[in-house]
This record gives structure tokens, C-alpha cells and sequence, in this order.
């Protein structure tokens, strides 16, 4: 016990002299207090070890002290032990070791919901659907998809064994790790003649490289216009986004700036080569998931008149971080700067440097944005986000859809579809037809796909007040009728969102077959915001009007 304190409180006191050491600018009442705070710390920490009444885990002890204090900063600030190192390399280079393939748990079971093109999985013919029962020997029964996750990843080169189950029949597959590289680039591709798109999943390593393949390619293939599609693209490297911007700005262009805490760790990030194309038209789609590079890319181009952005704000994180190593394999992702984009504008919509008296952080008010202006003088706005030149209101799924999702009912009924039928029409032709849904339908009969509607909801609450509140039971009956007729209205929502569905079961079974370059390249037919942008590429007259020119 006391060893296992010794060397803890050795790790810890010294992490934080380094801290401390390293500021060699601070004044004597800064450093005082920074001090005080340490050896309280260690003072706590010590006397816990010594006097408290259960053995505790130093490691777990000082993981919760670190979190909480960074939680008092932003979300962005984390400490990473050696134990999660891998979900770093992950996150950051989309690289891992492991088999390449997406899990999902249900009902004590985990699932094979997709194992990627060309890798381990694939290659070994694990297939979608299939049951992992062990792994390596090791009942995988009543394991989280996290659990599962944890064993299945590795070091590349090493060995696994999975023993499956399909069709009620026992499969074994053995196989080796690799390092898996997630496509920045899952796919692109004509939509029609003259219009050319390209979806960029994450700003990792060489995602501006696949970009500009990508883009050459389809140039290749007659493009005329661009859709650049960000939706759903959490960012990544910021040096990656100065790049993608650099295929369509020139050189010497300002991207991005980064103001720091001190002067000299200000940065300004330029193009610095010759762009491949500065005049072909482009739409930059964005949501409410895109973020940090997704915002310089779509900001950047916003501002330089270079593109028409369209579809929801984005997410607004104008904050840059950067890891630092720590002792012992550990390391932290700091917040160490904001972002400016072209026009000046930082669009980080949260203030977490000013709290509520809940501890809570807010949204910057409206009244304390200011106005920038593009290079065409077109006038943009900070602390939102990027706001569309033109906006388009999201599809939101109905209670059904998320229902059947949830309990992969559709994701079923495709394993059940691919059994029945070998081969189907090509990505970009296949369609759900009436006799499809219709059969989908008659596969729901025995299955639990119910759900609770929001109205159901209050009106539940609505009944528990009334009984509270002792109120007749004629208002009881009333509020009981109005739930009656919605569980029959119900009944009827899966012809009332039977195009809704099509489309998720078009996803869950075409993916099977082409993978998900086939699954994209299904579903972009029924994109309601491809559609558009695809209508306002072909008509230039209004796209240049959008842009003052």
C-alpha cells in the first residue's frame, strides 16, 4: 500500500512542478498560488492514502481529480492516460489497429454491422449481421459493444480468431490486425453530366491529398461544378483544412490566424502553392455537426466569395487545440488558441470564459456579434458558427423511423434480404419497391417495434398531474380518449412514412452489396440538399448573383 502511494504521489508532484517550472514568465503571486495549490492537493491525496477506510486506486484517483478540473474549462480540454493512447491515434490520424469493422450490441449479443472494404474482416469474409460469440477463445456473451471493441483492436500483425455465428450456423475466421486507415474520402462521383461530388468524412492525415485525387478525377470526367459535401464533419487538422482551401485559393492567401495567450504563439496559417482550380463554381455543404476545420474550409470560402455555402449552421468551434506529451505515456489536448478566418471573424458560438451562476456555458448573445465583411463586401457575421448563403431546414426522422433503427429492425430485415437474394441492381439503380416494403412489413408482424410519441408523453404527464391534482374523472376519460386515438393513429405511420423508411432500408441492404461507397451513392439520389445545390450549380446566373458577382 505504501509503495503503491509513493510512486503516485511522486508522479503527480512532479507533472505539476514541471507545470509550474515551465512558466518561467510568471509573476511571484501567480506562482505562489500555483504552488499553494499543489501541496494542498498533495496534502488531500495523502492523507486519503493514509486514513481512508477502503484501499483506493491512485491511477482512478488522479484521472477523476484531473477531469474535474478540466471540466471547469471547455470540452475540448482532455487528459489521455497510456491506456488511451489508441482512441488518440484514432481520433486524430483515423488510424488503428484492428480489424476494420463497425459493432452493435442487442439483446446480449454483439453484432457485425460493417466490416469495411479491403479490410481484415472483409477480406476474411466476415459478414454483416454475423454474431460474435468469442474472441480469441473468450466468450463474447453479455459483452458491450465497448468491451468487444477493447478485444478486438490490437496491434497490427497480431492474430485473431472470432468464432461467429450465421443462419444458426458456427463459423470460425482467423486473421491478422492491421493498422486500419479510415477513408477520409468514402466516395465521389458524377451526379450528373456536368455536376461533380466529393464527401470528405474527417480532416486526418493526407485528407486535402485524397481531395485533390478525387477532384482530379472527376475533372477527368467532364466536371463542370462542384458539390463539397462537410455534413456530419467534425473536423480534424487544422493544417489539412489551410490545404483543401489552397486547391481553390491561391498562394499567399491568409486562411486562417491563431491568437494565443502570449503574442509569440500566434500563428498565421497561408496557401502556400499555385491552386489547382480558382474558377470552377462550388457548393460546400454544411450541418449542425460540422465543425473546426469544416469551418475554416466552408468559412474560408464563404469569405473569399469562392463558394456558395449551403444548408444548416454549423456547430461553431472557433478553438484550436494541441496535444502535449505528459510522463509515463500520458498526454493532454489543450486549448491553446482561437481561430480567425479570413474576414477576421471567430465563429465559436459558445463563451465557456463566462459561466452562469448554474456553472453553465451559453450561447454569445446576439447583441454582441459583429459584422464582417467577405472580399466582395458581402456581409458575415461572428460567434454563430458559419451561417448558409442559403438555408436549408433539416430532415428530422419520424418516432417510427428512429424506433426501427434503434432496434435494428431494418438492419434485420437486410440480413434476412441479402440470404434470400444473391445479387442486386447496381448502387446508383436499385430501389425499394412496393413489394419490398411490403415484405418488410410482414417481417415487422411478430417483432417489438413500438415506440412513445412526444404527445404520448405529455399526455402521460398530463394524466399524472390531473391524478395529483385530483381533478374529475370525466377530464381522466377525455386525456385517455385523445391517447387511444394517437396508439391508432399509430398503426398507420408505417404507410404514412413509408418513403422515410424505404430510404433506411435502401441504406441497410445496399450497403451489403457495394459497401459504403455504394450506400452513399444510393442515397444521394434521394438528397433533398444534393438536389438543390445540384439545380443552383445549373443555373449560374443566380449562383453568381448569390456571391455579388
Amino acid at each position: 500500500m505504501v509503495k503503491k502511494f509513493s510512486l503516485s504521489f511522486i508522479v503527480i508532484v512532479f507533472c505539476l512542478l514541471n507545470t509550474i517550472n515551465s512558466f518561467s514568465q510568471i509573476d511571484d503571486e501567480k506562482y505562489f498560488e500555483m504552488n499553494k495549490a499543489i501541496e494542498t492537493f498533495g496534502s488531500v491525496f495523502k492523507s486519503l492514502h493514509s486514513n481512508y477506510v477502503d484501499e483506493l486506486n491512485s491511477g482512478d484517483l488522479v484521472k477523476t481529480a484531473i477531469d474535474a478540473m478540466l471540466a471547469k474549462l471547455d470540452p475540448y480540454t482532455n487528459f489521455y492516460p497510456e491506456s488511451e493512447m489508441e482512441e488518440v491515434k484514432l481520433q486524430y490520424l483515423g488510424q488503428y489497429g484492428g480489424i476494420g469493422a463497425l459493432i452493435h450490441y442487442k439483446n446480449g449479443i454483439v453484432y457485425i454491422s460493417e466490416p469495411y472494404e479491403g479490410l481484415p474482416a472483409y477480406k476474411a469474409g466476415v459478414k454483416a449481421g454475423d454474431a460474435i460469440l468469442s474472441i480469441d477463445g473468450e466468450s463474447a456473451k453479455g459483452k458491450t459493444s465497448n468491451q468487444v471493441s477493447e478485444k478486438l483492436r490490437g496491434q497490427a500483425g497480431t492474430e485473431i480468431e472470432l468464432e461467429l455465428e450465421r443462419d444458426g450456423k458456427i463459423i470460425k475466421k482467423t486473421f491478422r490486425r492491421e493498422d486500419i486507415q479510415l477513408p477520409n474520402v468514402p466516395y465521389f462521383g458524377m451526379i450528373d453530366s456536368v455536376v461533380g461530388y466529393i464527401k470528405l468524412n474527417e480532416f486526418t492525415k493526407e485528407a486535402s491529398k485524397h481531395v485533390q485525387e478525387a477532384f482530379e478525377n472527376l475533372k477527368r470526367q467532364n466536371m463542370q461544378y462542384l458539390i463539397f459535401d462537410l455534413r456530419g464533419n467534425g473536423g480534424g487538422l487544422l493544417q489539412e483544412a489551410v490545404n483543401i482551401v489552397n486547391l481553390f485559393v491561391d498562394k499567399g492567401q491568409v486562411v486562417v490566424s491563431t491568437k494565443a495567450k502570449t503574442v509569440e504563439k500566434n500563428s498565421v496559417f497561408k496557401t502556400t502553392k499555385k491552386a489547382i482550380d480558382t474558377k470552377i463554381p462550388i457548393v460546400v455543404l454544411i450541418d449542425g455537426t460540422s465543425a473546426s476545420a469544416s469551418e475554416i474550409v466552408s468559412g474560408s470560402l464563404q469569405d473569399f466569395d469562392r463558394a456558395v455555402i449551403m444548408g444548416q449552421c454549423s456547430f461553431g468551434k472557433g478553438l484550436v487545440q494541441n496535444i502535449l506529451p505528459l510522463i509515463y505515456n500520458s498526454q493532454i489536448k489543450v486549448t491553446v488558441s482561437k481561430y480567425y478566418i479570413p474576414s477576421g471573424r471567430c465563429i465559436q458560438a459558445i463563451d465557456y470564459s463566462h459561466r452562469d451562476k448554474d456553472g453553465n456555458a451559453n450561447k454569445i448573445p446576439d447583441s454582441l456579434r459583429t459584422a464582417f465583411k467577405t472580399k466582395g463586401g458581402r456581409t458575415v457575421y461572428d460567434g454563430l458558427g458559419i451561417e448558409p448563403d442559403i438555408t436549408i431546414a433539416p430532415e428530422y426522422a419520424s418516432n417510427i423511423a428512429i424506433a426501427l433503427i434503434s432496434k435494428f429492425l431494418c438492419f434485420d430485415y437486410a440480413t434476412k434480404f441479402v440470404k434470400e437474394n444473391p445479387n442486386i441492381a447496381s448502387a446508383k439503380d436499385f430501389e425499394i419497391t412496393d413489394e419490398i416494403y411490403n415484405d418488410f412489413i410482414e417481417f415487422l408482424k411478430d417483432k417489438d417495434y413500438n415506440y412513445t410519441t412526444t404527445s404520448e408523453k405529455i399526455l402521460d404527464d398530463l394524466i399524472a398531474s390531473a391524478k395529483k391534482e385530483k381533478l374529475g374523472e370525466n377530464t381522466l376519460k377525455e386525456i385517455e380518449l385523445i391517447k387511444t386515438q394517437i396508439a391508432e393513429d399509430k398503426k398507420e405511420d408505417l404507410i404514412k412514412y413509408k418513403e422515410d423508411i424505404k430510404e433506411i432500408l435502401l441504406s441497410e441492404i445496399v450497403v451489403r452489396y457495394y459497401n459504403q461507397k455504394g450506400r452513399i451513392e444510393a442515397l444521394l439520389k434521394h438528397d433533398n440538399e444534393v438536389k438543390e445545390a445540384t439545380k443552383l450549380l445549373n443555373n449560374q446566373e443566380e449562383y453568381k448573383k448569390i456571391l455579388g458577382k
